[in-house]
């Protein structure tokens, strides 16, 4: 046998593994509510032991192909690549500056972050091949700027229960972005925590760094989806460098399991979770809408880095409007859902309704900064 036969092998054994523990955890279902509105225990149960829990099927038919539509409308009009200022049909490109760069792009099979901050070591990366694009979309900044189906789905009632009952009724935003993980090129996310700020405090839990909601447009497969360490978010902050040199060097990590899901899944991932994703060469891609939220207090009057803004309170509140303008906009668009009460604003919906106004004055208003821990 060759080396690259055994090394393929090696790999599959491992998907296969990671797949049958990941399906064996029991943190996967449809949302589940008590009578009294509150999410059903062994769910939270479930997310607080592992450190995520896949909601199958969150997302209805109707809505998941309204998401699917604006997307693909989006890469059509997207640069064709690096740079570039028209699409691939030659029109003016979408997201391009002066008016801001929402698409980022990456060598293909890279691993842009490997050895850089908090992702401190690098993935193996495959052999390019011959017919590889220059460069890939790995991701849309913004998306909710970008794609009013993106900010309809941020106000999702039962998703901003379930974001209550874990961070408090008085939870804040934290940022929205877009993971694109093209078919056979798609780049690498190293092994990597995303909490930054608070490892240290004396008051650190397992909810200290918040979480993000991760919908999938196309499902997650174990190759292109993420990959976690169940439980880590209850380690602290994890030695990678270490994890690594015990296992030969390898990046394949002992121990993780693959976020697979179903197209209309939305996954709950702690942001303190051991986790990455490995290069895409297989043939299906991936596309995750990801949006988080922090506790208040986890928030408030903290800086990221000596140099960034604090995040007092205007600040907090400025950022906070986009939950009850995303729940205004959702309402309009399904008048017949049960409309989500977020408890910090209210009585103060008239000021936040959805409109062209206040999708320019809130939404895109450039002053607005991710509250990034």
């Amino acid at each position: 046998m060759s080396t690259d036969s055994k090394l393929q092998d090696q790999i599959a054994a491992y998907v296969h593994e990671g797949e049958r523990m990941a399906y064996q955890l029991g943190n996967r279902g449809p949302m589940k509510f008590n009578a009294d509105g509150t999410v059903d225990k062994k769910i939270l149960d479930a997310y607080w032991h592992y450190g995520f829990y896949v909601f199958e099927g969150a997302v209805e038919s109707d809505e998941l192909e309204e998401l699917q539509t604006e997307l693909e409308r989006a890469f059509d009009r997207a640069p064709h690549t690096k740079d570039a200022l028209v699409d691939a049909h030659g029109r003016p490109a979408i997201g391009t500056p002066p008016e801001r760069s929402s698409f980022r792009f990456e060598k293909p099979l890279s691993d842009p972050d490997g050895g850089k901050g908090r992702h401190q070591a690098n993935m193996a990366i495959p052999d390019l091949p011959s017919d590889a694009p220059d460069y890939v979309i790995s991701g849309i900044s913004g998306p909710i700027q970008l794609l009013e189906s993106c900010f309809r789905l941020y106000g999702h009632p039962q998703l901003l229960s379930i974001t209550e009952q874990i961070n408090g009724s008085d939870f804040t935003p934290f940022s929205e972005s877009m993971i694109v993980k093209p078919a056979v090129f798609g780049p690498a996310v190293a092994w990597h925590q995303d909490g930054t700020t608070h490892w240290d405090r004396s008051d650190l839990d397992e909810g200290t760094h918040g979480f993000n909601f991760m919908f999938q447009y196309y499902g997650s497969t174990a190759a292109n989806g993420v990959w976690v360490f169940p439980g880590s978010h209850k380690r602290g902050k994890i030695d990678i460098l270490k994890m690594m040199a015990d296992n030969n060097g390898s990046d394949r990590l002992p121990g993780a399991v693959p976020m697979v899901c179903e197209p209309g899944d939305i996954v709950i991932s702690n942001r303190q979770l051991l986790h990455g994703s490995f290069p895409n060469d297989s043939p299906k891609k991936r596309v995750t809408f990801n949006f988080g939220f922090h506790r208040r207090s986890s928030i408030l009057n903290v800086r990221k880095r000596m140099q960034d803004k604090l995040y007092d309170e205007d600040l907090v509140i400025q950022r906070s409007r986009m939950i009850p303008l995303a729940i205004d906009a959702r309402q309009q668009h399904f008048p017949n859902e049960t409309r989500y009460s977020y408890k910090p604003l209210a009585g103060q919906e008239d000021s936040n309704r959805w409109s062209e106004e206040t999708r320019e004055s809130i939404l895109n208003n450039r002053s607005l900064i991710n509250l990034s821990i």
